[in-house]
């Protein structure tokens, strides 16, 4: 389906042909660019970008590359294109059509999905708009902005079902994913992981790796939606959010590089050596990985979850790759349930599958994050070093669920409050441990140099020389 560029607001869902809808989002758009201006990159609006941008829907040759001023981004509306003869593929519909338009007595439970889904996008925005006065290379910064501007056009694809399918109170919604903020004490963010504070690179690689792979498990569960257009918005938004995660595995696996590079200079892995040379040493990554996959497996919410029994037996939100699994419907399926025990243990016990969906994605996810580590362990592991990178038990610092305010380790081990508050400084960054990782944070413009704490890539960006100017900054 091809994509105009023609129209104000570029799309390929036919929007002239919806003339009522086509002046609500352009009512809409000034105050996207206004919230752009004022929350997003702002002291970088003049520099020239070598971005992306999408030209269709297609999985082969999708986008064009070229520079751009980050405001005059074509932000628009695409959907992949519709699966003929499509039908529910999981719950208690399984089997019937996908629907075209939302059933009333979903409407409230969708809108609550598409406006949560929709909120992480600008959010993330937010919490990165100061970071390109620390870029370590014109290569990163430019990575930055195109993981800035495809959020912003993930805000769009939400804003317009919010619009075409909710009516007013699908406007209203749309206004305040504008009027939140990340961070603010009066009207945050809905999702915690969203308010965190990213004052560095490194915490940016360790959310692009953690936290947008979580987005990539929930536009997974909602690409499987019975209701078609977010099944189909979703999985367009999944072609972008690949790059995303790109980012942080090959900026932690960089900054790994490095490191290795400084222990072999230095023919020490002292921290306090490593830091005296401006090296990232690994027990203190191990802390922001720690960090990062902690806060973001809190997305996937509470382990036992009435919510998720219903929008999966409802046909809402299925599973990532429904099609994987042989048992679509779970009505008799059940899940081995590990809980705390009451003494300071956990036991196991048997819960409704459909129930216990949350922790089967969040079990998922944890796989999917290991592939990354086995690339960084082997790096390591060639170097010579003994030391292997670890992502943290999945009852480790949980403020939602059955394991919440658990006293638990990384290492999945309950202890006792008092040990765990005296240790916690082991396991995640401490003031004096950010303030290091601050301390890093030089801005390098220089075309083809790179800060001293992190490697260059392996190869350019679409073909380009590592020296190309990615970013020209006026």
């Amino acid at each position: 389906m091809s994509i105009s560029y023609s129209e104000k607001i570029p799309n390929n869902v036919n929007l002239a042909n919806e003339r009522t809808l086509q002046r609500a989002l352009e009512h809409w758009q000034p105050h996207f660019l206004q919230w752009w201006h004022e929350m997003g990159p702002t002291d970088f609006e003049k520099a020239d970008v070598y971005l992306r941008t999408a030209t269709s829907v297609d999985a082969d040759g999708w986008a064009q590359y070229g520079a751009v001023k980050m405001p005059d981004y074509r932000w628009g509306i695409f959907l992949a294109d519709p699966v003929a003869d499509r039908s529910i593929g999981f719950g208690d519909a399984m089997g019937t059509p996908v629907w075209q338009q939302v059933p009333g007595e979903y409407r409230s439970t969708l809108r609550r999905l598409i406006v949560t889904q929709g909120d992480t996008e600008p959010a993330s925005v937010e919490q990165q708009r100061l970071l390109g006065h620390t870029c370590p290379s014109l290569y990163d910064l430019r990575n930055l902005f195109q993981i800035n501007v495809e959020e912003g056009r993930h805000l769009w694809a939400m804003v317009y079902l919010l619009h075409a399918y909710f009516g007013r109170d699908g406007r209203e919604e749309a206004e305040e994913l504008l009027a939140r903020h990340s961070g603010d004490a009066d009207k945050p963010r809905i999702l915690s992981t969203f308010n965190e504070p990213i004052t560095d690179w490194l915490s940016l690689y360790c959310f692009t790796y953690f936290t947008d792979r979580d987005g990539k498990y929930q536009l997974k569960s909602l690409a499987e939606s019975a209701f078609d257009p977010l099944s189909r918005t979703c999985r367009f938004m999944l072609t972008e959010e690949a790059h995303h995660m790109f980012v942080g595995e090959t900026g932690i696996g960089r900054v790994i590089k490095r490191t290795l590079e400084v222990m072999k200079e230095l023919g020490t892995d002292e921290p306090a050596a490593l830091r005296a040379h401006g090296a990232v040493d690994l027990p203190l990554l191990q802390k922001y990985l720690n960090f990062w996959c902690s806060s973001s497996l809190d997305l996937f919410g509470s382990e036992i979850s009435s919510n998720a029994a219903s929008n999966f037996a409802n046909g809402l939100k299925g599973r990532p790759d429904e099609l994987q699994y042989e048992d679509h419907v779970l009505r008799e399926a059940t899940f081995a349930m590990q809980t705390p025990d009451g003494r300071g243990g956990g036991q196991t016990e048997q819960v409704p599958m459909l129930n216990a969906l949350n922790e089967v994605m969040r079990a998922s996810y944890l796989k999917d994050c290991e592939i990354g580590l086995k690339r960084w362990n082997r790096a390591i592991e060639r170097a010579g070093h003994a030391l292997r990178l670890t992502l943290p038990s999945p009852h480790f610092r949980r403020s939602i669920g059955a394991w919440v305010n658990q006293p638990v380790t990384p290492e999945g081990r309950t202890v006792s409050a008092e040990e765990y508050a005296k240790r916690i400084g082991e396991w995640i960054p401490t003031e004096a441990d950010k303030a290091f990782v601050r301390s890093l944070m030089q801005k390098v413009v220089e075309p083809g140099n790179m800060a001293a704490w992190i490697a260059p890539p392996d190869r350019g960006i679409n073909n380009q020389p590592l020296d190309y100017q990615y970013v020209r900054l006026q």
